[in-house]
């Protein structure tokens, strides 16, 4: 039976460090985007583009892709968060070759995170894209809160849905944002099975926050409906300064222990996964760690 692959893209240097007390320096977030690449992640979202007034921790992101740019190791794709077409041209300048945009299911959520309409974000997206397509670059087209907002309430699996289905066709990737972690397996399994039925697995992804400890339960309720790419954090490192309520993302940690356990392929040296794990903690002094990392660095040190 083949092996099948699932691709994880770790978000820890963007979402996990803009909302952390202490800013990180800009070799600093190297050191961390190093480590995760040694480990072995396939996909780093490094930064974002967006105003340092509103993310100071996020200020210089030009500066790490230019100390990437000798990056040892070559296979790894450097991803960055950008609001709007200004942030695409600084994004394109600075040599990334994927960026994502955020759209969003609630009209609240988009006023408060980008000052923007659900619709303006869609335009704009679609703008991006354009531009992106000519310039050889890659779009993820994030939906923001897919199964709760913070300002709107529950969100409607149909708004979701219409969404996907107009970008599925534009953007190289669709990901599903459970910004705040409202989510339970069953609607994750619902949503996702639904959009796989329509749209097929290949383009779409699943980005899940820990807040009640349901991350990895989503993980795998994803899993289920044939989801194969997944967001998640060093250290379950995370949290949205835009969006109350939202905690850490759902721990790479974790995540890639249990896709291994599971016999899914990822190429993640768990050993080295650990390394960066215990990186992301000394440097922030406030990543947790995934829930399993006690154990797994146990099992890792038996296992040597």
């Amino acid at each position: 039976m083949k092996t099948e692959t699932v691709i994880i893209t770790d978000v820890g240097p963007r979402d996990g460090l803009q909302n952390q007390p202490k800013i990180l320096t800009t070799e600093e977030r190297l050191m961390l985007i190093r480590a995760i690449a040694e480990a072995g992640v396939p996909q780093i979202e490094v930064g974002s583009f967006v105003s340092p007034r509103a993310v100071p921790a996020m200020a210089g992101t030009d500066q790490v892709f230019a100390g990437l740019s000798d990056q040892a190791n070559a296979d790894v794709l450097s991803l960055a968060l950008i609001p709007n077409m200004k942030g695409y041209q600084l994004a394109r300048d600075a040599g990334a070759k994927m960026v994502t945009m955020v759209l969003y299911a609630s009209d609240g959520m988009a006023q408060k995170n980008a000052a923007m309409s659900m619709a303006d974000a869609e335009a704009v997206t679609l703008d991006i894209i354009d531009c992106a397509r000519r310039d050889g670059i890659a779009v993820t087209a994030t939906v923001a809160v897919v199964f709760e907002c913070p300002f709107d309430g529950p969100t409607d699996p149909a708004v979701v849905e219409d969404i996907v289905a107009r970008f599925v066709g534009h953007a190289d990737q669709v990901v599903l944002a459970d910004t705040i972690g409202a989510a339970h397996p069953q609607q994750v399994r619902e949503l996702t099975a639904s959009l796989v039925k329509q749209h097929g697995s290949d383009k779409l992804g699943c980005h899940f926050h820990d807040t009640r400890a349901m991350g990895l339960a989503n993980v795998y309720a994803a899993l289920e409906s044939g989801i194969r790419r997944f967001d998640s954090s060093i250290a379950g490192l995370g949290g949205c300064p835009f969006a109350p309520g939202a905690s850490g993302n759902v721990s790479t940690d974790d995540v890639a222990m249990m896709l291994a356990q599971m016999g899914f392929e990822t190429g993640i040296d768990l050993n080295k996964l650990m390394l960066a794990s215990d990186l992301a903690a000394q440097l922030t002094g406030t990543a947790p760690g995934g829930r399993a990392k006690p154990w797994l660095q146990r099992y890792l040190l038996k296992a040597a």
